[in-house]
């Protein structure tokens, strides 16, 4: 049985690395996990796990992913504390972000982040 792999650049295959908590079924661990699985939902298109995993304070009332952005891959250049500076990919462009994180109720969730 062929294994799909994950978006996040992990190398594991989807089921065994962001589909879990884009299922919902398990929480991240740590602030790099839940960035690689909200990578991985925008990918996907699933604008659920973007909106329960970003903080409400700092949340916009639309979440969805923009369907013309075709995402080509990440790499997290950093990992420290509740920070990940990452270079996300697309067809025509990139970005690059230093995201804030934070736990709430013993979930992380996304606060917010600088784009250069």
């Amino acid at each position: 049985m062929p294994t799909t792999p994950c978006p996040c650049g992990t190398g594991e295959a989807y089921d065994a690395c962001c589909g879990p908590l884009l299922a919902n079924t398990v929480q991240a661990t740590c602030p790099e996990q839940l960035m690689r699985s909200r990578y991985t939902a925008n990918v996907r298109g699933d604008a659920d796990h973007l909106f329960r995993t970003w903080h409400p304070r700092t949340r916009p009332d639309d979440v969805a992913p923009d369907p013309a952005i075709r995402w080509t891959g990440l790499r997290v250049l950093a990992a420290e504390g509740d920070t990940v500076e990452f270079v996300a990919s697309w067809d025509g462009g990139s970005m690059h972000e230093v995201s804030r994180f934070e736990q709430r109720a013993g979930r992380w969730v996304y606060v917010d982040g600088d784009v250069t």
